[in-house]
């Protein structure tokens, strides 16, 4: 079994475990509500969204950190200001920001006689070069997340299946978006140095996505999407070692593959269950159709 544990007996690849480990539940608590509410567009929009503020931060050899906080708050304060613009729909307004925020960072970068920004490293990660700071602001993050999805659960789910009635019962839910999209963009800032903007989704959506059929309540999709990218995160590490691949790119895509393997499994689950429960003169019949 050596071939399974040599790889994480380097110091900086169980760094880059344990932040992957960190960014997982970090995502599994934003991206079971972006699963629900159907905001994959809105993620992938504010994941390209950081990049004038990354620029801006290592044009002026700035933390890109802050950098990103800044941009992911500028774009959650548009999307919200938008989604108020009754002749504007919400997907508009997001592609526009979209649009309009990279459209920014690229300018920026140009404008940079030594072109200090590492668009590789912004748009693909590094996993492998996690920091023990970087892990305690991972698990910073996490406390921020975590405690944010208790204090709105019950207004994140009110609003998830029916905005009208969480206003009747108070919750105000423009509040509750505009909270709901920080922590998408916590979500986003935690998670774009560790795999980078444009594999974050994998992340993000995948693991939710996957833990959707099996799942009996929200908090149950946020365990098991924890879980499945946990296990996204150490198989893809242990394939990237093996195999030289990048690492970051193989995490998400082996979440991406958890996704499908788990909607095959769930349509196998359902078939069989179908069989068993239907009726014994249902198969006689379909029997004998077939034998006609």
């Amino acid at each position: 079994m050596e071939w399974l544990t040599a790889p994480f007996e380097v110091s900086f690849v169980q760094r880059a475990l344990w932040g992957g480990m960190l960014v997982s539940a970090i995502c599994a608590l934003a991206g079971t509500w972006v699963v629900l509410r159907g905001m994959a567009f809105l993620g992938d929009a504010m994941s390209h969204g950081l990049l004038p503020g990354v620029a801006l931060a290592a044009l002026f050899g700035g933390n890109l950190l802050v950098g990103a906080v800044a941009s992911a708050a500028v774009m959650t304060a548009g999307v919200t200001a938008l989604g108020r613009t009754p002749r504007l729909s919400q997907d508009t307004g997001i592609g526009l920001l979209f649009v309009g925020m990279l459209s920014l960072g690229v300018i920026i970068v140009s404008r940079s006689q030594s072109f200090a920004v590492d668009l590789t490293g912004f748009l693909f990660g590094d996993v492998l070069a996690v920091r023990q700071q970087d892990l305690v602001l991972l698990a910073l993050a996490l406390f921020a997340a975590l405690s944010v999805s208790v204090l709105g659960h019950r207004a994140f789910l009110a609003l998830a299946f029916d905005p009208r009635k969480a206003t009747t019962l108070g919750l105000r839910p423009r509040l509750a978006h505009a909270v709901l999209l920080g922590l998408l963009g916590l979500a986003i800032v935690a998670s774009f140095h560790i795999v980078g903007t444009l594999l974050v989704l994998g992340l993000l959506i995948a693991p939710p996505a996957a833990a959707l059929p099996w799942a009996r309540s929200v908090r149950g999709v946020m365990v098991l999407a924890a879980l499945l990218g946990g296990t996204a995160t150490f198989g893809g590490l242990l394939l990237s070692w093996h195999l030289g691949t990048a690492a970051g790119a193989t995490v998400s895509a082996l979440a991406v593959s958890l996704f499908f393997l788990s909607h095959v499994a769930s349509d196998l689950r359902h078939r069989r269950t179908r069989l068993v429960h239907a009726p014994p003169h249902t198969s006689t019949e379909r029997s004998l159709r077939r034998s006609s």
